[in-house]
């Protein structure tokens, strides 16, 4: 698949390690003690910035996912309330269903469905197990609070620190996407960023996962990626075992629109 970094130029590795600590997926500084897990400053050594993204699916990224047992085929996405999957593009026939245990949790599993327009909507892949941020979920998510963003955001681009693993999607392999250094748990980072996909929030989508431009301003955070799990919790990002990502990757098609919804079970299902 070809590359795309899109037309802004991608920050140097330099300035990549000073913007770091600012980045959601990035290798944390000092994080303040969380509500529920006690956290760990991580150390971190030359590490990629995520860049992600900004823009929700159509509709007011809101709502509340509920309960993940569900029907294999539904009209609507099993687990998500009907409010969260209004936002759901019309277009859309795949979307990657992350529901957390807890608003507080940082552990979730994710589940990628497709819809056929007989059946529904029906289990493509998974349930996988996921982590997500340290301090668990928001609807309001800022730079730094730990938590990751409730929504429905386009996946749309793709990259790593290794080659293509036969991604659909447009595919950036840039040695940037290295990393080292300590996780909260201090579970070691490196190769959490062999394989990334973007996600929408407070992005310019279709660019590198690389590029930092942050449309809706460095305040409301970014760098929002799903990555290769280093067995502990996030700033923001979504993890997946390295051949369960692998598997994603090659599934995810840009034909088919795909999303990703995604919230805590505890959420009333809207």
């Amino acid at each position: 698949m070809p590359v795309r970094k899109g037309t802004p130029a991608l920050l140097s590795a330099g300035t990549l390690c000073a913007a770091l600590l600012l980045t959601a997926c990035g290798t944390p500084a000092a994080p303040p003690a969380p509500t529920t897990t006690p956290a760990r400053t991580t150390t971190p050594a030359a590490a990629p910035a995520p860049a992600d993204g900004a823009r929700p699916a159509p509709g007011a990224p809101g709502g509340a996912v509920g309960d993940p047992a569900a029907p294999q085929s539904a009209a609507r996405l099993p687990g998500v309330g009907p409010v969260l999957h209004a936002s759901v593009p019309d277009g859309t026939s795949q979307a990657l269903v992350v529901i957390g245990a807890s608003v507080d949790s940082s552990s979730s599993t994710a589940t990628l469905y497709s819809r056929d327009p007989a059946t529904g909507w029906k289990v493509q892949a998974g349930p996988w197990p996921t982590h997500n941020a340290l301090r668990g979920w928001t609807a309001d998510h800022t730079a730094g609070d730990l938590r990751t963003p409730i929504g429905v955001f386009r996946l749309g681009d793709a990259g790593g620190r290794l080659p293509d693993p036969g991604a659909l999607l447009p595919y950036d392999r840039d040695d940037q996407f290295a990393i080292s250094g300590t996780g909260f748990l201090g579970e070691p980072l490196e190769g959490s960023f062999d394989h990334v996909i973007a996600i929408d929030y407070n992005r310019v989508p279709g660019r590198s996962p690389l590029d930092r431009e942050r449309p809706l301003g460095a305040e409301k955070g970014g760098g929002v990626w799903i990555h290769v799990d280093h067995d502990g919790p996030t700033q923001a990002c979504v993890t997946l075992q390295r051949e369960d990502l692998r598997e994603l990757l090659r599934a995810l098609d840009p034909a088919r629109e795909p999303v990703v919804v995604m919230g805590p079970a505890t959420e009333p299902a809207r």
